[in-house]
């Protein structure tokens, strides 16, 4: 991947998106398991360095720089803050200081068009580049242009301006192409001539699309390039247009995981984010959910219904039905559920295995070990080729602090046994089944924590007749 040294990116992401009827500003919402904001700062990436990238923010500023810089690769990001939002030109005219000496061109992008490619945005520069035009800028056609900027063209074909829905007189509505916001300009000229927008429009706003016009009659060169999708160019305005982007992103994401050979049994009930990773030769059941930075070994079965969320499965793992996983570890051969549940800082080593209605959290079960039923361990160091018997419970909250349980290998827990941690169970020991235990048990010990059966001979018979009296008694008096 080539990143251009005379290259600067600026997306504009101030804005709310009244359209979609939310607090959360609108590049702040997901597409395919990614914010838009994320979508369109990480395109950029692939054509100029993170910090000669630009993201204008306003709306709920804190909130996009925090999701911009926490993403994969865009650490080194720059951001100006458009306190007053009074349109694209306005954007770009409050980062003036930082952009000018940026770079020879400066590349403008909107924070909510995720779908714009590499591959268009580098015939854009590369056309730019070829032109030494002052600006050069995509257009599209739509067979319903409404909400965009109409390209208006002179006889000879030549852009002459880009007039904004709101301002477009009813000849011009009826053109069917459309301004999408994506330019490159020569910095210098456009720096230059920038001054000389207006706000003499309905919006009263000062629209970057003035500035193809503004440097046109300076003599400069306008050019466009037609976009070859359309479609990769569409913007998000309504929350029925968000849905259909997240679709597109997974069905997207399906198809491509299925080319590199994994198996997806009704892909379109699946919901796959854009960042996880799937060995081949792995199959994925009908609705399974697998989201962030989750990766899947090769040779893997999940099963329906499992939800994973950055998880980490090795080679060769089995999940079975209805599994929910977060941020935890499965290692090679492990089978887990079904109805397992691993909570996040959990670890399943090579070959254990976590069985029915079995919650982790933060907890590492070692190599062979097994949790079959209905068991819980938190806090919990599980050694290798330990069993764990059904209803074990580690008691690890004393209502202030969470204690570590220690349970060596080789070990057996009996059924229904509860250690009230902080406790170590040593190599080789055993714990009897219903078992409270309170203290160590050492390495090879039968550790028993029972309170002492006593069996009352006739206490059932006994039991009934005297209930039986107090039934009589209660008769008796309601008749009187």
């Amino acid at each position: 991947m080539s990143q251009d040294r005379d290259l600067a990116v600026a997306i504009l992401a101030a804005g709310l998106g009244t359209r979609m009827k939310s607090k959360l500003a609108k590049v702040l919402h997901q597409a395919g398991g990614r914010t838009l904001i994320e979508h369109v700062a990480s395109t950029a990436a692939k054509l100029t360095a993170p910090e000669r990238i630009f993201v204008v923010v306003g709306h709920q500023a804190d909130a996009v720089r925090d999701v911009v810089r926490a993403a994969p690769g865009l650490s080194g990001v720059q951001f100006i803050h458009q306190t007053e939002q009074l349109g694209t030109g306005h954007a770009i005219l409050v980062g003036r200081q930082q952009l000018q000496g940026a770079a020879k061109s400066l590349l403008v992008l909107y924070g909510d068009g995720p779908l714009l490619g590499e591959a268009t945005l580098r015939g854009l520069l590369d056309q730019h580049s070829q032109n030494q035009a002052a600006v050069t800028l995509l257009t599209a056609k739509l067979e319903n242009p409404f909400g965009y900027g109409r390209i208006v063209r002179d006889a000879q074909g030549k852009l002459v301006e880009i007039v904004e829905e709101k301002a477009c007189t009813p000849s011009q509505r009826e053109i069917k192409e459309i301004n999408p916001g994506i330019y490159v300009f020569e910095t210098a000229k456009l720096f230059a001539h920038i001054d000389e927008l207006k706000t003499d429009n309905p919006a009263k706003e000062y629209y970057l699309t003035d500035m193809a016009a503004v440097l046109r009659r300076a003599g400069l060169g306008v050019e466009t390039r037609f976009a070859p999708d359309a479609h990769e160019l569409l913007g998000i305005n309504t929350r029925a247009e968000l849905a259909a982007m997240d679709r597109e992103f997974r069905d997207r994401k399906a198809q491509a995981l299925m080319l590199a050979g994994v198996t997806i049994y009704r892909p379109e009930t699946c919901v796959i984010d854009s960042a996880v990773e799937i060995g081949p030769d792995t199959v994925i059941g009908p609705s399974v959910a697998l989201y962030g930075n989750t990766r899947i070994g090769s040779n893997c079965v999940i099963k329906p219904f499992s939800t994973l969320r950055d998880t980490a499965i090795a080679d060769n793992v089995t999940v079975l039905e209805s599994c929910w996983m977060e941020k935890s570890r499965v290692e090679s051969g492990a089978s887990i559920g079904p109805y397992s549940r691993l909570r996040p800082g959990s670890e399943v080593c090579e070959g254990a295995h976590v069985g029915n209605f079995v919650e982790l959290k933060k907890t590492r079960l070692g190599r062979g070990s097994k949790a079959s039923h209905l068991t819980y361990l938190g806090d919990a160091t599980v050694g290798d080729d330990v069993n764990i018997g059904a209803g074990t419970i580690t008691c690890n909250y004393d209502g202030v602090n969470k204690n570590q349980t220690v349970i060596e290998p080789h070990s057996f827990v009996g059924t229904n046994s509860s250690l009230v941690a902080p406790v170590t169970v040593g190599e080789g020991a055993y714990i009897a089944a219903g078992s409270v235990i309170t203290q160590d048990v050492p390495a090879g010990a039968l550790g028993i924590g029972r309170g002492v059966q006593e069996n009352k001979e006739g206490w059932v018979a006994r039991r009934r007749e005297k209930n039986e009296g107090k039934r009589q008694k209660a008769k008796d008096k309601r008749q009187k």
